[in-house]
């Protein structure tokens, strides 16, 4: 029999255990660390973080979801709110600041309810009340929109450009996003539309400036013609794409080939160059003038391309091959003896062209291209990267506002609906479960004041003035950070898709109730030590990694 008092040892040594509010609080304070970190990138006003890896690698932006996957997060509750930032950008391609602040936010005010003894899982039932509540009040002041509503559907993709470094060009940007979605879009047999944004090609090159960014009806191909001597230009291209190897086959197995006789020899190699020049009449005899392959193209076999005056392509990338085969209307085949003219595709024009460094090739003017392309510019590496991820946010946006077919005002007057909305639900519903509907609310509103403190403005005023506001009615009433004044944003075309609001109090939502829901952490040691419970962001302090339970 066990002397009593002894202490019974069941987790390993050095794993450490938190339990109660202690968790609760450790974990929250947690989400509230990378909240915090990102704030001060939401709106207009908002600024840009620099963020430096340990390679020395540089990353400027203002983009939520970059700045979270960038910064290495430790603590385990903390990745929790960058998982909220990545389904927000898969979901609807825009809004992670707005999704990860509004979870912070919620945790905070959870906090307060759990210092006064409200039991964590009446908060997360309220929590999941309030959200319903809030989608419904979305989809009241939602307005319907088409894929012919260019105006409307470019004032979207300027609203999400607004806050990015690119809100100089938005103008132009926007109307290229809108124009690249509208031409790849596809309909469905429900009438309903479909976006697929691999689609729409991005190509990076700097130097220029950023009015210089393009569309291109068509495909660029980031390779040269492999051959000086073949035309630099091709009209009416009629294009074969190849996956197959313009080259003589080595055999698969091991096999020697004796020559004993230098006429054998000469033999040999007239054998060679006869399959060679056959593939080349392959490729003439189906009519096609330029052919894009994906494997190599011998340098023989270039010579007699050359020679019948076909623009070709070798090592083509294969996400590339299928954006040509889309936007050109022609066949993969894996087979060269089996092409035919049938599966040729056609542009109106193949050229070579010197961006930057680099010669180009572009395939333009393409009947019904369901795959575009566009050719970023401007001066520096870190401006082009930073362009591309306004330019996806953008072109993200108008997707799903099409797909949709829905939109809200932004500028928090969204928000500010909501908020008002859950106040006077919060009174008819009976429990405990109301004063968590109503930190809600509060949390709701945190949009807002975000964006005006973000301005330089005063936060209170504004909230109070927004309130007002949206009580007599002015449902589209939101905050003009320009002039600092609450102005109607349907008339400062602040729009923005349904989804990203949806989906933001959705994965917001979701992550508070998971967070809020544990009260116990048990942190196994990990070889070199990192975040455990302990740590803050980024991992301060605490040691054990988070392995998970080791019993």
């Amino acid at each position: 029999m066990m002397p009593a008092g002894t202490p019974i040892l069941v987790l390993k040594e050095g794993t450490r255990r938190e339990r109660g509010k202690g968790a609760q609080f450790n974990n929250i304070a947690a989400a509230k660390a990378v909240a915090d970190a990102v704030r001060s990138t939401l709106g207009p006003r908002g600024m840009d973080k620099m963020l430096v890896d340990s390679l020395g690698d540089v990353v400027i932006t203002n983009d939520g979801v970059t700045i979270l996957k960038e910064i290495d997060i430790e603590h385990p509750a903390a990745k929790m709110l960058v998982e909220v930032a990545k389904t927000q950008d898969e979901e609807a391609g825009d809004g992670t600041t707005t999704a990860v602040i509004l979870a912070g936010e919620l945790l905070k005010k959870a906090e307060d309810l759990i210092d006064q003894n409200i039991h964590p899982t009446v908060i997360a039932a309220g929590y999941r009340q309030a959200a319903d509540k809030a989608h419904e009040v979305l989809e009241r002041v939602a307005a319907k929109i088409s894929i012919k509503e260019v105006d409307t559907l470019k004032k979207v993709g300027m609203t999400s450009m607004s806050s990015k470094s690119a809100s100089g060009h938005k103008e132009l940007l926007a109307d290229i996003a809108v124009k690249a979605v509208t031409t790849v879009a596809e309909q469905r047999a429900d009438g309903s539309y479909f976006v697929d944004d691999d689609n729409i090609q991005i190509v990076k090159k700097q130097g220029g400036s950023i009015a210089d960014t393009q569309l291109v009806d068509g495909i660029i191909v980031d390779k040269e013609r492999v051959h000086p001597g073949m035309p630099s230009e091709v009209k009416d291209a009629k294009i074969a794409l190849v996956d197959a190897a313009l080259e003589v086959k080595k055999t698969e197995i091991d096999a020697k080939i004796e020559i004993t006789d230098p006429t054998q020899l000469q033999a040999f190699l007239n054998e060679e160059e006869a399959m060679l020049k056959r593939m080349v009449e392959i490729v003439r005899k189906s009519g096609a003038n330029v052919i894009f392959c994906q494997k190599g193209i011998d340098d023989l076999a270039q010579h007699y391309l050359a020679k019948a005056e076909v623009y070709a392509v070798r090592r083509v990338k294969k996400s590339d091959m299928e954006k040509l085969a889309k936007a050109t209307g022609g066949k993969v085949v894996t087979k060269l003896d089996e092409l035919s003219k049938d599966d040729l595709g056609f542009a109106k024009l193949v050229y070579e062209k010197k961006i930057g460094d680099d010669e180009m090739t572009f395939v333009t003017g393409c009947k019904n291209p369901k795959a575009v392309s566009i050719l970023l510019r401007g001066g520096t590496e870190h401006v082009v990267d930073e362009l591309e991820r306004s330019l996806e946010d953008a072109t993200s946006v108008v997707a799903v506002a099409i797909e949709d077919g829905k939109v809200i005002t932004g500028g928090g007057s969204s928000a500010m609906e909501i908020a008002l909305a859950l106040r006077d639900f919060a009174s008819t519903v009976g429990g405990r479960e109301q004063i968590a509907i109503e930190a809600f609310a509060d949390a709701v509103e945190v949009i807002p004041r975000t964006l005006a403190e973000n301005a330089g403005l005063d936060p209170i005023d504004i909230l109070i003035e927004l309130r007002q506001q949206h009580k007599k009615g002015n449902k589209a009433a939101g905050i003009n950070v320009f002039s600092g004044k609450v102005t109607d944003m349907k008339k400062e075309n602040v729009i923005e898709p349904i989804r990203v609001g949806s989906q933001a109090i959705s994965s917001a939502t979701d992550a508070a109730v998971m967070v809020l829901r544990i009260d116990d952490v048990i942190a196994a040691r990990s070889g070199g030590g990192g975040g455990g419970p302990g740590a803050g962001k980024g991992g301060e302090g605490g040691e054990g990694g988070s392995d998970g339970e080791e019993f």
